[in-house]
């Protein structure tokens, strides 16, 4: 039985390990004081970790207390690039309670001691941080025995507010197969939102409920931009809808998050694989909806803010558009300068082989810094008309449309963009979020608008064969959406695809559609697939064109993030 030597004055440190032998009185006054203090522990301890953090009936020790505290390190996070700290771990009377040690001053020799799995006494002081309870300023550190990990609590997500509180600090693991719900954070903080399925926004498909909670995947460290990003797989990547099994960890609660600091390396299963190019249309005509996330050539405005960011958004849209294999490009976020549109005509058709053709007219665009457009492939289709545009005052993005026949012949047909007002920048009052994201009436009314100029364009070219597709700025259950369906237009993505498959954008970890393609009933009859193509929502953003400088080792000029929205491919085939 060996003791440690009397502490010398704070603020120094005992070397570690002087042991001196015991005698008989001095063994039988640490057996009488050591009440908490494990007995292979140098020193008695005076309190334990459950009257720290003040579980139990007791409050909370206060802030500034000198402590001797003993525990098992349960995962070691030490140095500036990681938590400055570690965690221990106690089995108590409460049961088993978890605390971050801050230790920002650790040596070398205090790091070889502070090993998961060593059980350490510590003479330290309590404190807080961000309303968390911690000890710091550790004075001493002891070797109590080593080989004492204790086995992770094996816990199913998703857990409630209560549950989570109570296994604050611990040592956790999930047998279940998690789901990466989000991946916005990822290259500014390394962290993933998981959930126990993908996250659909709760307006997007009717009746659809999910149990909401996430928990955050972070990477042992509250630094931003790590280099290397955490996370990735074999193509730079780490999608959204990927799984991690077996997932285990420190659960503590920060920046308004619970969170996971993983102890052993995540395994993941890409799930939600990158799919390929879509299949040659063929016979078929091909419409596409694709916003291009301002496309702009006037640099440092909303897209490009230099020129190696507009060389890699051009390579990057080309490769998308290549993919698409579209006879019908319905464009949205275009630069509103003619000389924007010109450029990325001429773009994709030097880097693709593929020549289109911007609809001509002097349709009147808005005053808003983007617009719209429509192009189409001459050698497979003949324009029948001008642009045709709306100037109802609800639209401050005039609507476009267009008539083509095939070269093949078959009926004419119409083809009807817009680009509704966003979710963003909520007035003080008036149009605010009330469930469907603020400025949802003026979307209404954009809706009835639109189902208004659907009506002129079909008693101007005598048929009703008519698409309406682009960025409405709302999910498939919401308001616009349902007035433009209750005015007869038939969502073929509802119509064609399953809830879990309803999705062309990710918003803070919920999946949805807020691009749309919606028919007639006579051109609804003539589609044969509806496919939205995923290579963009799922894939986390700073593989995109200005991603930030912890992410150019991984950017490439392929489809994958060439925008924020994924495109939405309509085949059309008349028989």
């Amino acid at each position: 039985m060996t003791f440690a030597a009397p502490p010398r004055t704070p603020g120094t440190r005992r070397h570690p390990g002087v042991t001196r032998q015991a005698g008989p009185l001095t063994l039988l006054l640490a057996l009488l004081l050591a009440a908490p203090a494990a007995a292979s522990c140098p020193d008695p301890s005076s309190t334990d970790l459950a009257a720290i953090k003040g579980i139990g009936e007791r409050t909370a020790l206060p802030a500034d207390r000198e402590v001797i505290v003993d525990g098992v390190v349960t995962g070691e996070f030490l140095g500036r690039e990681r938590l400055n700290g570690f965690y221990l771990q106690q089995a108590t009377k409460h049961g088993p309670v978890g605390l971050f040690v801050y230790m920002p001053g650790a040596t070398p020799s205090d790091g070889a001691l502070i090993a998961p799995g060593t059980h350490l006494q510590l003479h330290a002081r309590t404190g807080e941080y961000r309303g968390q309870i911690q000890l710091q300023r550790v004075e001493r550190i002891e070797t109590c025995a080593h080989d004492q990990l204790p086995e992770p609590l094996a816990v199913d997500w998703p857990l409630s507010e209560e549950q989570l509180s109570r296994k604050e600090g611990l040592l956790l693991t999930f047998p279940q197969a998690l789901t990466v719900t989000g991946n916005d954070e990822l290259a500014r903080y390394g962290s993933l939102r998981l959930a126990a399925t993908r996250l659909f926004r709760p307006t997007n498909t009717p009746g659809e409920t999910q149990q909401r909670d996430t928990l955050a995947l972070d990477d042992g460290s509250y630094r931003t931009f790590p280099d290397p990003i955490p996370y990735l797989d074999a193509n730079g990547t780490r999608r959204v809808g990927s799984t991690v099994e077996g997932l285990t960890g420190i659960l503590t609660h920060a920046f308004d998050a619970y969170r996971l600091h993983p102890t052993l390396e995540p395994r993941f299963e890409d799930a939600n694989p990158r799919p390929g190019p879509l299949p040659a249309p063929g016979a078929r005509l091909r419409v596409a909806t694709f916003n291009v996330e301002n496309y702009f050539i006037s640099l440092g405005q909303r897209g490009a803010a230099n020129a190696t960011e507009l060389e890699r958004q051009r390579a990057k849209l080309a490769a998308a558009v290549e993919g698409l294999q579209a006879d019908i490009l319905a464009l949205v976020e275009v630069e509103n300068d003619p000389r924007a549109l010109a450029d990325l005509v001429e773009q994709l058709g030097e880097r693709t082989g593929i020549r289109y053709r911007a609809v001509d007219g002097n349709a009147d665009r808005g005053s808003d810094a983007i617009k719209l457009a429509l192009l189409y492939r001459p050698d497979r289709l003949e324009a029948m008309s001008e642009l045709y545009t709306d100037n109802d005052p609800a639209h401050h993005r005039p609507p476009l449309a267009a008539f083509f026949r095939s070269m093949d012949g078959g009926p004419a047909f119409g083809v009807v963009t817009a680009h509704f007002k966003s979710k963003s920048g909520c007035p003080p009052r008036g149009d605010v979020d009330r469930g469907q994201g603020c400025w949802n009436q003026r979307r209404v009314e954009q809706s009835e608008a639109m189902s208004a100029f659907l009506a002129r364009l079909a008693e101007a070219e005598g048929h009703e064969r008519l698409l309406l597709t682009g960025d409405l700025n709302a999910y498939g259950a919401e308001d616009p959406v349902r007035t433009l369906a209750h005015a007869g237009l038939v969502d073929l993505i509802a119509r064609e695809l399953p809830p879990e498959r309803r999705y062309s954008y990710v918003f803070r970890g919920e999946s949805g559609y807020l691009d749309h393609a919606l028919a007639s009933p006579e051109l609804a009859a003539a589609v044969e697939e509806v496919r939205p193509w995923p290579i963009n929502a799922d894939e986390p953003a700073f593989l995109g064109y200005d991603g930030p400088d912890n992410a150019a080792p991984h950017f490439r000029p392929d489809s994958f993030r060439s925008s924020d929205h994924d495109p939405i491919a309509v085949d059309l085939e008349w028989r």
